[in-house]
């Protein structure tokens, strides 16, 4: 196990060195001046150049390129040109925010999706699986960037139920979480009754049924438990579809969190806090994948680590 788990954090350091590779190279291609957007159109060429300078924009990409890794390894992401804070804190002080919003969205999601995914599969062919799949499929078809708006348009605006934006009590959170949950709820509501569908077919569940089994009890604590590989495996998986929802969803319902930041960083054309957010965004959805993994063995004693 211990072996297991070395292996695969190596694994993630190329990763991890291939997207940084990538957001730097496509941040400095993109077009715009951050340092005219720092001073204004009216700055006067002399400004421009020593600024640029300063901030060390006039060295080679290759150069700069270095520079980043180096302060990557030492855990030294740089200095965000537009507030001239360090990176790391701009980051950490929005972190909180993120993570309140993902875990709420997330439990939204489960909260909706299991009861609703086990439903289907146990009434099968009725109503209520029509229903539920229904359901699924409208989750599914309708994104985020409609359906944050919609709904802060009904509950905010028509009704007066729910702040339109901005992050303070629970209430501030629900529209959020319903957004950036929804689709989540739609996809693991699929995938838990097509699992669970499947493990009553299993002879081992007849079996259970013909010893007097209730209904109930073959499909929650047989079916339903040997189905739970599939089901975290997708949970872990859309883990980073939340995190990149999140930044939609952030800036729709002003949520103070890193996918809001990262949308003033690449407004501002901040490379530094740009590529801060997104290393942080690939570190978390790598750390979901290698926590799925490890929650294998847990669920199902039968899986070893080789």
């Amino acid at each position: 196990m211990g072996s297991y788990i070395l292996r695969r954090l190596l694994l993630t350091i190329p990763v991890l060195l291939g997207v940084a590779t990538l957001v730097f190279a496509l941040i400095h291609l993109v077009p715009g001046d951050p340092v005219q957007a720092m001073l204004g159109e009216g700055a006067t060429p002399a400004d421009v150049a020593e600024l640029r300078t300063k901030l060390g924009l006039d060295r080679p990409l290759y150069v700069q390129y270095e520079s980043f890794l180096v302060g990557l390894v030492h855990g030294d992401l740089g200095t965000s040109i537009r507030t001239n804070e360090p990176v790391t804190q701009a980051i950490a002080e929005r972190v909180p925010a993120t993570v309140e919003l993902a875990f709420a969205s997330m439990c939204v999601a489960v909260l909706i999706a299991i009861p609703l995914g086990v439903l289907a599969a146990a009434w099968r062919g009725t109503g209520i699986d029509y229903g539920a799949t229904t359901l699924a499929l409208l989750g599914i078809s309708i994104p985020n960037f409609w359906l944050g708006p919609l709904l802060a348009i009904v509950f905010s605006i028509e009704l007066g139920w729910l702040p339109v934006s901005g992050r303070g009590g629970l209430a501030h959170l629900v529209l959020p979480a319903i957004t950036l949950g929804a689709p989540l709820a739609a996809v693991l509501a699929r995938m838990t009754r097509a699992s669970v569908v499947e493990e009553l077919r299993e002879l081992y569940v007849l079996a259970a049924r013909a010893k007097g089994v209730s209904r109930t009890r073959a499909v929650l604590h047989h079916a339903f438990r040997n189905s739970l590989i599939p089901i975290v495996t997708i949970f872990g998986l859309q883990f980073g579809a939340v995190l990149t929802g999140a930044v939609i969803t952030e800036t729709i319902f002003a949520w103070p969190g890193v996918g809001r930041l990262l949308i003033q960083a690449i407004d501002f054309r901040d490379y530094p806090l740009v590529q801060g957010c997104i290393l942080l965004i690939a570190f978390a959805y790598v750390g979901a994948n290698l926590l799925t993994d490890l929650t294998y063995g847990w669920l199902d004693p039968r899986i070893r680590y080789n």
